[in-house]
């Protein structure tokens, strides 16, 4: 059997510049017992690594000329399984060009709910050119099978893995740090965290504030002002726009309590993860795939507004023995249920199921052969 993952453009596995999507897929890889067998494509600017079989295409180029490049690896790999990371467009057009192969969408976010007819009827025929659609929790599964029920059949979840030992540290030996680590915006909550930081540091003046600011440049106009209400605090709060992944988990190393508060239903949640494997203890909404991540090893509350989270943040501050447990149990937890190994040996079924179920209707050289003859501009299917 073999498995080409195509990762969407601007995904390289390039060393300090990788985002969380990358290291879930570049660790379930590693992971995978059929590791042999699988092809990564990307953009140019992988590192040579001794343990993956990496391909790439030139970055920067347009979703056509992207998939005419990827069209041309796959056509060399002649791979049975062709799974493709995020992006629904880009790989609903390859699955098109190959019907021969068994196409996996793996979904590392939600999939909306179409907004009128056109657009559930174009998002429908584009998402029934997928064999199997996976989704990175339970809950993100069934949200997407109670919006496509003809597509229920489909859909099947492995939730992401954390590699701990990347991320471990003793929640023994923490810092008087309160954590935020997300996307600047509204959805992820960062007002509600402002409003409960701010409360928070008031009240204890022996603590401070750390706020890891995903997609700044994008969000800026709406989160400058929160993030300026924090100044009166001066070196109390840390602010890091856009920062790489090993800053991330530095920071994350030194907190003694992480934050998510996000009003969406999140697909899963990987700071959820990054802050138990660091040795936080955590607060969370609770949405959608959060729980999954961090099962009864987190503080859940409602975030309606500020106030629930500004309670909890002070319970924990006050409470340093609860603290300390719930920060011990939720490392031991993603240790246990989150490990790789575990996660990239449920993906590993899921492909050899389809793999056979695959081969029980045509020969494995039958299906390669239809895989390498189809031509570049070829087109079949809905």
């Amino acid at each position: 059997m073999r498995i080409a993952v195509v990762l969407p453009r601007g995904c390289s596995f390039c060393p300090g510049k990788d985002n969380s999507m990358e290291t879930v897929v570049r660790t379930l890889a590693a992971h995978s017992r059929l590791n042999r067998s699988i092809t990564l494509i990307c953009d140019d600017g992988a590192a040579p690594q001794p343990d993956l079989n990496i391909q790439t295409v030139p970055a920067g180029l347009g979703r056509k000329a992207r998939n005419a490049a990827v069209a041309s690896i796959l056509r060399a790999v002649s791979p049975d399984i062709v799974e493709y990371h995020q992006q629904l467009k880009m790989a609903s057009e390859l699955a098109r060009r190959f019907p021969a192969a068994v196409h996996v969408l793996y979904r590392h976010t939600r999939i909306k709910p179409a907004k009128n007819v056109i657009e559930a009827f174009r998002y429908g025929r584009r998402l029934a050119r997928f064999n199997r659609l996976v989704f990175v929790s339970q809950a993100a599964g069934q949200e997407f099978a109670e919006d496509y029920p003809r597509l229920a059949d489909r859909v099947a979840s492995v939730c992401n893995p954390i590699a701990i030992e990347a991320w471990r540290a003793s929640p023994d030996t923490r810092e008087n740090l309160i954590l935020f680590s997300g996307r600047a915006m509204r959805d992820k909550g960062l007002d509600l965290f402002c409003v409960a930081l701010a409360e928070t540091l008031d009240r204890h003046p022996d603590w401070r504030g750390a706020l890891m600011l995903g997609d700044w440049e994008k969000h800026r106009d709406w989160a400058a002002p929160l993030i300026g209400a924090l100044d009166r605090f001066g070196d109390r709060v840390e602010i890091y726009k856009s920062a790489s992944l090993d800053e991330v988990r530095a920071v994350t190393r030194r907190a003694a309590i992480a934050v998510t508060p996000s009003r969406v239903r999140e697909a899963m949640g990987l700071a959820a993860l990054e802050a138990h494997a660091a040795g936080a203890a955590l607060i969370s909404s609770g949405r959608g795939g959060l729980r999954e991540a961090s099962g009864e090893h987190a503080i859940y509350v409602d975030v309606e507004n500020a106030e629930p989270l500004t309670v909890a943040i002070n319970h924990l501050v006050e409470n340093p023995e609860e603290r300390l447990s719930l920060a011990r149990a939720g490392q031991a937890f993603v240790e246990r249920v989150h490990a790789p190994a575990a996660r990239a040996a449920e993906l590993d079924a899921l492909r050899e199921t389809l793999a056979d179920r695959s081969s029980s209707g045509r020969s494995p050289s039958s299906a390669r052969g239809s895989f390498g003859q189809m031509r570049e501009g070829t087109q079949s299917g809905a």
